[in-house]
């Protein structure tokens, strides 16, 4: 168990923060396929408690790799921070129908794209969502280094964005009056 602590931030393009980073000599990390699968009960137990379970399917080049990772409600700060939890696992077919079966519901299943890098000790990752855009994520082992980073990218002065991604997923899906619950690239 961990602390998360990130911050996200709407921006219109990634091509620029790609090209800053590279200017101010970020490690790039890795592109990602995120297949990411909320699961909570009937009563929207997790959810109302601002927590979640996740199952991500990681895809980077021929490696596929799966996590089950649990997320506690958010601390009050300027960033998002809270409790994380992540195992990764082997078979994530057989734990979805694992929690399917203890009384979980799929809530909602998206995908994004993810490009990742180093820099200034926090992990930087560029992403694309399908009718959401894209955003950066600054994670970091606290305040002072993301805000750093934050400035070194001139993203100082952009608002951070304090929803989750599936939030911000279940709104636009209502807001566009859809009934599925899947938004895929």
């Amino acid at each position: 168990m961990h602390i998360e602590i990130e911050a996200k931030i709407k921006v219109d393009s990634l091509k620029e923060i790609a090209e800053k980073l590279d200017s101010l000599g970020a490690e790039f990390r890795q592109e990602q396929l995120q297949r990411d699968t909320y699961f909570d009960d009937t009563n929207a137990t997790l959810k109302k408690g601002d927590r979640c379970l996740r199952l991500r399917r990681r895809l980077a080049g021929e490696s596929e790799r799966f996590f089950l990772i649990y997320k506690g409600a958010k601390e009050k700060n300027q960033f998002k921070k809270r409790q994380e939890i992540e195992i990764e696992i082997k078979n994530g077919d057989s734990v979805e129908k694992l929690l399917l079966q203890i009384g979980y519901n799929k809530a909602i299943v998206f995908e994004k794209k993810r490009r990742t890098w180093q820099f200034g000790g926090c992990e930087v990752a560029l992403d694309e969502l399908p009718l959401l855009g894209t955003f950066v994520e600054i994670e970091g082992p606290d305040e002072q280094k993301i805000a750093d980073v934050q400035r070194r990218l001139d993203m100082s002065d952009l608002p951070i964005v304090s929803e989750s991604y599936a939030s911000l997923m279940e709104e636009k899906l209502r807001e566009s009056g859809r009934e599925e619950t899947e938004a895929l690239l």
